[in-house]
């Protein structure tokens, strides 16, 4: 299928290196480990994970799934993980018991990576936007959750000679709903914080709606109905892809940029675009724990760096839904 024809089927560089065994830090302290990662000199060579959409529930056997593949994480030697987006399912439409449930057993789950982790928002990590229940007033509402539990949702941190940039493509509307964009002061912070490199650094992105995918042409006209866009009392948002992406590749690309990693839409897909890989990842959680998603199981991405070349694979981990709606 076409999705499938854009997995990178590269011979890619074995692993080697070693295992991070700090445990996961707090948020709090994520400024210090930015700065305890910084190095000088020329850009070294390591592994790391780029998991997303884990869409953590009691319900579909999901937990048990995830800590099937945060074990397999933990066991592939890489210096740190970055999570890229849709932690549980789900924050959206639910009221505040359900939302402490879904994220106390994502942050339980989570514990077994004894690695660094970077959290990137996501759409289903925002908190009560679509539920009746919880009003803009209550604690948590919208991004509030999430910076509680994870931190700041948009930030950077160096490793080893290569900077890596997290953005929030998430922005919430006055009607309820989200559009997948990049707002205006994030962008002045994205053109300051790249203009502070030095000369030449390689830089890596993660956001968790694509900038750039071509996911909206392979599905079936049935299939399409409604997955690209959100309409409420009338007003439609862009959910698909970023809205801005224009505004955000041309700042990107004034830079040493080598990839952009992506989630959302739960496949494997890599677009060359002007000398920069934009590489969406297949979901933790497959087809929303129901099997595979366009032919694409349950797994993660392990990247390699190698002296400023990247390459990258897809790890699955042998999850067996309990309910199976393969697509």
């Amino acid at each position: 299928m076409p999705a499938m024809s854009l997995m990178n089927r590269r011979n890619f560089l074995s692993l080697s290196a070693v295992a991070a065994g700090a445990a996961i830090l707090p948020n709090a302290t994520k400024d210090a480990l930015a700065a305890d990662q910084t190095s000088t000199g020329n850009p070294g060579s390591f592994d790391f994970i780029f998991l997303t959409d884990t869409h953590l529930q009691p319900e579909l056997d999901a937990a048990a799934g995830c800590a099937m593949a945060f074990k397999k994480v933990q066991s592939i030697p890489a210096d740190f993980v970055i999570q890229g987006g849709d932690h549980v399912f789900d924050s959206l439409a639910v009221d505040r018991a359900r939302v402490d449930l879904v994220t106390n057993l994502y942050a339980e789950t989570e514990k077994s990576i004894r690695k660094p982790i970077h959290h990137t928002i996501g759409n289903h990590d925002l908190f009560g936007l679509f539920s009746k229940k919880v009003n803009p007033d209550s604690p948590g509402y919208g991004k509030k959750l999430f910076t509680e539990l994870h931190g700041p949702t948009y930030y950077s941190f160096d490793h080893k000679g290569y900077h890596f940039v997290v953005l929030d493509s998430i922005q919430p509307t006055d009607d309820r709903s989200w559009e997948a964009r990049i707002d205006d002061p994030q962008l002045d912070w994205l053109a300051s914080n790249l203009s502070k490199l030095a000369p030449g650094t390689p830089v890596i992105a993660s956001c968790h709606v694509p900038l750039i995918s071509a996911a909206g042409e392979y599905a079936a006209p049935a299939a399409k109905s409604g997955s690209g866009v959100a309409v409420t009392s009338a007003i439609v948002h862009q959910q698909l892809t970023v809205a801005n992406a224009y505004d955000v590749i041309p700042l990107l690309e004034k830079h040493n940029t080598l990839a952009v990693f992506q989630g959302h839409t739960h496949i494997n897909e890599d677009i060359l675009f002007r000398g920069v890989h934009y590489v969406t990842s297949g979901a933790v959680s497959g087809n929303w724990w129901h099997g595979t998603r366009w032919g694409i199981p349950e797994g993660f991405t392990v990247v390699s760096l190698r002296n400023e070349k990247i390459s990258w694979r897809y790890e699955t981990y042998g999850f067996k839904t309990i309910a199976p709606e393969n697509t």
